[in-house]
């Protein structure tokens, strides 16, 4: 389901896609999305189900599980894809590491709680277990516990 709300509704291209963000893409971040030009609009914050790994200067999601991703909804163009996966190492790179998938974000809108499909960046499993999962699942939080 999409969401409905004129507030989250996109302002972009008729092509615009949700992108769930929970790394360095976030707002503030090594990576903030907002660097690859006004091709995006923030939704606001969202989980998506899974674990978070910490790779140093970066973490990786394992989607699936019990516990919580938290993380950014964005409306992004087709214009900033091929620059986000160049990023992720997803295409022309193919590392296989990560992989461009589909993923149900929770996220708030009026108060009300809602699902919706967005695209995601997911972390190859048997890499991930080489790393440390971060607790709570908040990169940002992770990041503020270095500092």
């Amino acid at each position: 389901m999409m969401p409905q709300d004129s507030a989250i509704a996109p302002r972009l291209h008729t092509n615009a896609q949700l992108l769930f963000v929970y790394g360095t893409l976030r707002l503030g971040g090594s990576n903030d999305i907002r660097r690859f030009g006004p091709h995006s609009r923030l939704v606001g914050p969202a989980r998506v189900q899974g674990r978070l790994h910490d790779l140093g200067s970066y973490p990786g999601m394992v989607l699936g599980g019990p516990a919580w991703v938290w993380g950014e909804l964005h409306w992004i163009e087709p214009a900033i894809e091929p620059a986000l996966d160049d990023l992720e190492e997803v295409w022309p790179q193919r590392s296989g590491v990560y992989r461009r998938t589909r993923v149900l974000a929770v996220f708030e809108s009026d108060g009300v709680c809602q699902s919706c499909s967005a695209l995601a960046y997911e972390m190859d499993r048997r890499c991930a277990q080489a790393w440390p999962v971060i607790e709570g699942g908040d990169w940002l939080t992770q990041v503020g516990r270095r500092a």
